[in-house]
């Protein structure tokens, strides 16, 4: 997996630095092979499609949305390309596809540059539909491109009347602590075409066809407010079933759908809690076109297997001598098995899972084991990560091994669970947490993992072992939502370099279905951190469809009020404390995000009544234009910051985002509204908050300064003298942040965007408490919970750093006026001693590049920006006559434009491609 290799090899990403222009004959040479090339094949198109998405997910088995958007980059080596048209072709089949038939849609040439969300607009699609598609574009020249590569996607079901079947179980009792074991044979007496399952088991299921484990997917579905949305998953089981007899199993673990383990959050006292239950379908098509279909009923079996226990705090417990060979193959037999328990449904809409699943990443070697207590061992990974140890062992029938994980160590060299058990300790200090025990069957060697928990770790404590493990006893395996990566970054301060790998490996732990907190404690969706991280998910990864899913689970929680929980999604917990606009803001400022990054306009639309309702909400408790609800600037290391400047700005932004939708809506009426709502609220915020006489905001602290720069509410007039103050303030404290979560991500945005990056450079390369680089020096990789290091040391909320480093050192910004990186801002800075910032990232429109360096020759700078769009390039050099790019002033080069010189820096205008400026060091 290339995340995997992002992730573990961080900071060494082969060095991919200039090289040296190529001499003049060795040019002369390439371009006269050109040429003959040219010749020989003739004079080729140089555009073309590539990287096809439906609904931002590659090939899509079961979508559930009738008019799919569809999305490509265009591809070219040339400088300055653009689509001007585009084709879409849809078949039904792959033969009509390659015959360039398109039976289901046929675009026609559309005179468009657009590539991103193409709805589609053909034939009625049914349910189980197959589509296969292509398409081609016209260059800038008018000349089309050959089709691309072919791509397809299937369609779900549709309609609750297409669901025949009826939900199933083994028990109704929630306390029934065994895993469920549900299976049926049955025979297939034609040729097989294609197969496919659609299954939903609450909580987790793992689905097995004829002795085999279907799929790679772990911890499906992913979790949602049961009672409100269940997803269901589509698997293509062509090749795993056989003409003749078939048997299918499925296994049930608990999950979030049967909370087991008291804790704070009440999750016990869920109102969709149940006992794990299953809804199947298996639809099999023959090459005769006959279709058959098979359903959960009353015809199925249940039994027990060896998963005798499962609880998503607590862990799991596994009984090898319980095990039913063979229970998933037609030749077993289970005679001794009852039927299934029909059982009632959950109340909510069945939806198609649309989001990357759930998969078993890097495998981690343990770089230490050592014995504190006799019998006592202790494996340190190295890495602190969310998922579960695979124990290898080999013993006698009945012997039971016990592993503990933990992300500290105490004094003595035992691990120290204090703070992450916290929660569950309070309710029952007897609670079994984050444990996983495996009782031997004996004879050979033996290796096992939990199926239906994750847990967050890098220690994991051993009782029970027979005899002394090694350290290829025990692996760790790394579990996340498996986003694809579309970030890289490095630069020459290995700290940096650090903090941003850090920033990753929290990043991935916590993001398990949904965004959450931290891996262990709680694993819950705490609003606040999800937002605060996003951006920083958004530039290393490509979350959008998982952002999209989430943000559903947020409409499906929002009470009528308008008002929304501090945790998504909830039992009910987080409506008295832990929310407030700091936090709910999610809901709207994420499907921003996804229209600026992403050029996404439909969660916008999806929610708009939504988030207009929450807007009103903040309006109904304001007073005076000021709202004082919910959490402040959480965490801070000194200085704490009222809550109501902090709430009032997030009203604000919301109101912003709620006119901004209206306006992309076409809705007039509201977009004047809420923009006037807006306004009255940055008036109110000045009038109560501002200082005139002495230039600050609030108590003065960097979060209220640099809120009010980073939110927009400082008038121009005034943001120099507040900026002043935030520089000042933090001089005073020798270069170092003093904010929450809140202010952590206002201060170095606001630094950079009022041009004092060096001053943000500086904060952010510190060593000692509080920073970032603090953490690195106490031997964190991860992010941590509190500057002083208490608490959870793997959490989000601290991530947006990792977004400044592209921002601020490589120099990759998005242009607001032009959403989805349509025109790109490049503006590297060369602060704080360092000597060369890399970043990529593969963008929605392709891959963009800023690599810059110094050294005795001057400012190196080398750019790519993708086809279909433009940049602007501002390099920190002050003498435009200076810079050249490539063998030529960089004015008279093609494809660049000389925009001017402002504020010590020449700006340049640049269409698709890659260019080399240099000039003078700054």
């Amino acid at each position: 997996m290339i995340y995997s290799k992002c992730i573990l090899r961080s900071g060494q990403f082969r060095a991919r630095r200039f090289l040296r222009l190529a001499p003049a004959a060795l040019l002369l040479g390439l371009a006269l092979a050109a040429g003959a090339a040219l010749k020989l094949h003739g004079a080729p198109v140089g555009i073309s499609a590539a990287r096809l998405r439906c609904e931002y997910l590659e090939n899509p088995l079961g979508i559930d949305v009738s008019q799919p958007r569809l999305s490509w980059i265009v591809e070219s080596k040339q400088r300055g390309q653009r689509q001007v048209a585009y084709q879409v072709l849809v078949a039904s089949t792959e033969v009509g596809l390659n015959s360039d038939k398109g039976d289901l849609w046929n675009s026609g040439q559309v005179p468009s540059d657009q590539t991103l969300h193409i709805v589609y607009a053909g034939k009625f699609l049914a349910s189980y539909q197959r589509c296969f598609w292509k398409v081609r574009i016209w260059d800038k020249d008018g000349k089309p491109s050959a089709y691309s590569e072919p791509a397809h996607w299937d369609m779900g079901l549709l309609s609750p009347r297409e669901w025949p079947g009826q939900w199933i179980s083994l028990t109704a009792d929630t306390n029934s602590t065994p895993a469920p074991l549900l299976r049926r044979t049955f025979k297939l007496g034609r040729n097989i075409k294609q197969a496919r399952a659609y299954v939903c088991g609450l909580g987790y299921y793992e689905l097995h066809i004829n002795g085999k484990k279907i799929g790679d997917h772990c911890l499906d579905p992913a979790y949602t407010r049961y009672d409100r949305r269940a997803l269901y998953v589509t698997y293509d089981v062509t090749d795993a079933l056989q003409r003749g007899t078939n048997a299918i199993g499925v296994i049930l673990g608990n999950g979030w759908y049967n909370v087991q383990t008291l804790a704070v959050w009440d999750f016990h006292k869920a109102p969709w809690r149940a006992a794990p239950k299953l809804y199947l379908q298996l639809r099999v098509e023959y090459a005769d076109g006959y279709t058959e279909t098979l359903v959960t009923d009353t015809q199925w079996k249940a039994s027990t297997g060896p998963v005798v226990f499962n609880s998503i705090y607590g862990g799991e417990t596994y009984d090898a001598r319980l095990e039913k060979p063979g229970w998933d193959t037609a030749a077993f037999n289970d005679s001794d098995w009852r039927m299934a328990e029909v059982v009632a449904p959950p109340p909510g809409r069945l939806s198609a899972q649309m989001i990357p699943p759930i998969k078993a990443d890097a495998g981690i070697k343990p770089v230490k084991v050592t014995e504190p207590r006799p019998g006592v061992f202790v494996f340190d990974l190295g890495q602190n990560l969310a998922g579960y140890a695979e124990l290898s062992v080999r013993g006698q029938a009945g012997t039971k091994v016990v592993m503990k994980y933990s992300e500290r160590l105490g004094g003595d060299g035992m691990i120290d669970r204090a703070e992450i058990q916290q929660h569950v300790a309070k309710m029952d200090t007897n609670q079994q947490f984050q444990a996983d025990t495996y009782i031997l069957k004996g004879g050979s060697q033996e290796t096992w993992h939990s199926r239906f928990v994750y847990h967050g770790f890098q220690y994991v404590e051993v009782t029970g072992f027979p005899g002394k493990p090694t350290l290829t006893s025990l692996r760790g395996v790394f579990l996340h939502s498996a986003v694809p990566a579309a970030g890289e970054f490095e630069c020459s301060n290995p700290l940096l370099n650090r903090i941003w790998a850090a920033g990753r490996w929290a990043y991935l732990s916590n993001l398990q279905g949904i965004p959450t907190d931290c891996p262990h404690r709680e694993k819950n969706g705490w609003t606040g951190d999800a937002h605060l991280a996003a951006e920083q998910g958004l530039l290393n990864y490509a979350p959008a469809a998982l952002y999209t899913k989430w943000i559903n689970d947020l409409g499906d929680e929002q009470r009528p009020s308008g008002e929304l929980p501090g945790i998504v999604p909830t039992s009910g917990w987080g409506y008295k404390w832990g929310n407030g606009p700091a936090w709910d803001s999610a809901f709207l400022l994420i499907p921003l995000y996804l229209y600026e990054y992403c050029g996404d306009t439909q969660v916008l639309r999806d929610h708009y009544d939504g988030m207009k309702r929450y807007v009103d909400y903040l309006t109904s408790r304001a007073r005076d234009g000021i709202v004082d609800i919910g959490l402040n600037d959480w965490a801070p290391f000194k200085t704490a910051t009222p809550a109501e400047i902090t709430s009032t700005a997030y009203y604000y932004r919301d109101a912003r985002i709620v006119a901004l939708a209206a306006n992309l809506m076409g809705n007039e009426a509201d977009a004047l509204r809420y923009a006037d709502l807006a306004a009255g609220i940055k008036q109110a915020f000045n009038r109560k908050f501002y200082h005139p006489e002495t230039g600050l905001y609030g108590n003065g602290s960097q979060t209220a300064l640099s809120c009010a720069l980073y939110q927009g509410l400082a008038d121009p007039e005034i943001r120099p003298m507040v900026l002043s103050n935030l520089v000042a303030n933090v001089e005073q404290r020798q270069g170092h942040i003093d904010t929450g979560i809140l202010g952590a991500k206002y201060l170095l945005n606001a630094l950079l965007e009022n041009g004092r990056a060096d001053v943000a450079y500086r904060i952010a390369s510190q060593k000692d408490l509080p920073s970032w680089g603090w953490w690195i020096e106490q031997g964190a990789t991860t992010l941590w919970e509190q500057w002083n290091g208490g608490e959870s040391r793997n959490h989000i909320m601290f991530g947006d750093i990792s977004a400044w480093f592209y921002k601020a050192l490589a120099g990759i910004n998005l242009d607001p006026a032009n959403p989805a990186f349509k025109h790109i801002l490049i503006k590297p800075n060369v602060v704080g001693g360092l000597t060369s910032a890399r970043a990529s990232y593969d963008s929605i429109r392709g891959r963009i590049v800023s690599d810059w360096k110094t050294d005795r020759e001057g400012f190196h700078l080398a750019v790519t920006v993708p086809a279909n769009a433009t940049a602007t390039v501002s390099l920190p050099v002050p003498d435009a006559a200076k810079v050249r790019e490539g063998e030529l002033p960089a004015g008279k080069a093609a494809g660049v434009k000389l925009l001017g010189v402002a504020g010590g820096r020449t700006l340049f205008e640049v269409g698709s491609g890659t260019y080399h400026f240099t000039a003078p060091t700054p």
